[in-house]
């Protein structure tokens, strides 16, 4: 009985330490994919999207605030693989480990579903989850560069800018995505992986056109954003606006394209702009839609209901659930009594 008691307390710690290692590894993944694409704006380098901090966010809607440490240890793992360790070293750490937590109690706060099946669901994760929660790590991180002297303090707000814009990106394209992956339970009927196909098919001959060609034509990716919302809700709008997100990235690292002849301030902000209104298109379109289908299909089930109630007392049967009518004197079948005449004969009724 010892044994079978203890042994659940023994397989807590070794699953909290594997979930730990896997959330820092996955941290630590996403962080060396970001540091692919780099931006310098005032002399420092930040990237345009950080996918770690949406990695860290999803984590912990999905794993709950035990995976904390994991996210701290793999913010460790990306700041080693860049400098060495120093006191400016160990306050980023806690600047991009509180701001995932501070995004996940305040979305918890606020009753957030990871479904994202609601229009307050989308509003929670780029007002408080993204542009709100972020605004902890980029401040910390900026204030303690200008503190020790590796920034000097007139270019505190265009790099800060810079920061808190590719955090808060992390947030609304990656979390989404995960969220969706997580949530995923059914594969696709043969007829829907066709217009799947389609739709990659076109993104992918679309989406480097207009990123990559000097005529601006970025504006063409929003009807393809239009169509996955409507088709296919938040999976095919999100992937959509993440392959979309990353060419635009690739496009303006290299000065090419919309991109090209611009200042590396001017790059930002265009990047981030287009970024940042792609990504709201994306995620506020299919969580409005995905809302106004669940009321659809909850009306649909409703008035399901009311003709199975109709019919029944059509048919003069009690609806389910409800108890049989009195029907009065059980001796008599329609529920009459037996009287008699004037003659004194008996007079049955039915």
């Amino acid at each position: 009985m010892a044994a079978v008691v203890g042994t659940p307390d023994l397989r807590r710690p070794a699953v909290f330490a594997v979930r730990t290692l896997a959330v820092a590894l996955g941290y630590y993944a996403a962080g060396r994919l970001g540091l692919v694409r780099e931006l310098v704006v005032e002399g420092a380098v930040f990237t345009p999207i950080w996918p770690p901090t949406g990695v860290a966010v999803a984590c912990l809607l999905i794993l709950g605030i035990r995976a904390w440490p994991g996210i701290a240890l793999g913010a460790l793992f990306v700041i080693m693989s860049l400098t060495s360790l120093r006191p400016a070293v160990i306050g980023n750490l806690i600047g991009n480990t509180a701001a995932p937590v501070c995004a996940y109690l305040m979305l918890r706060k606020v009753g957030f579903r990871n479904d994202l099946a609601r229009l307050r669901d989308g509003l929670a994760l780029v007002f408080l989850g993204a542009l709100t929660a972020m605004l902890l790590s980029s401040t910390i991180g900026v204030g303690l560069l200008v503190l020790t002297d590796r920034l000097a303090a007139h270019s505190f707000w265009p790099v800060w800018l810079g920061w808190w814009v590719g955090d808060a990106m992390g947030v609304l394209i990656v979390t989404p995505v995960l969220l969706v992956l997580h949530a995923i339970t059914r594969p696709l009927g043969l007829a829907r992986w066709k217009e799947a196909l389609g739709l990659l098919l076109i993104s992918c001959a679309l989406v480097p056109l207009a990123t990559h060609s000097r005529v601006s034509l970025l504006f063409l990716v929003y009807p393809l954003l239009i169509w996955a919302a409507l088709r296919f809700q938040l999976a095919g709008s999100m992937l959509c606006a993440l392959f979309t997100s990353v060419m635009a990235t690739v496009a303006a690292t290299d000065g090419v394209g919309p991109f090209e002849r611009l200042s590396r301030v001017e790059v930002m902000m265009k990047l981030q702009a287009f970024n940042g209104t792609m990504a709201l298109t994306a995620l506020l379109l299919s969580a409005v839609i995905t809302e106004q289908h669940h009321t659809r299909r909850s009306v649909e089930l409703a008035c399901q209901e009311l003709v199975e109630v109709l019919e029944h007392l059509t048919a003069g049967d009690a609806p389910p659930g409800r108890p049989p009518k009195d029907t009065g004197d059980p001796k008599s079948p329609n529920g009459t009594e037996n009287t008699k005449n004037t003659n004194g004969t008996e007079n049955t009724n039915g």
